[in-house]
């Protein structure tokens, strides 16, 4: 696991696709091979709602 200072990396827009609204996502750490396990902070908006559509 990589230790970084909060806001040392950028925030990014969630995908329209998976939610309706503005929702911000704030990494907290990455995954690192050979894990699949990565953390973030998610932040949604007044009234946003997750997507309801066909997810794989």
């Amino acid at each position: 696991m990589q230790i970084r200072q909060a806001g040392s990396q950028p925030s990014v827009r969630a995908p329209a696709e998976y939610f309706t609204g503005t929702v911000r996502i704030d990494p907290l750490f990455p995954a690192i091979d050979p894990s699949r396990v990565a953390g973030n902070h998610v932040t949604f908006e007044p009234g946003v709602r997750t997507s309801n559509g066909d997810q794989q």
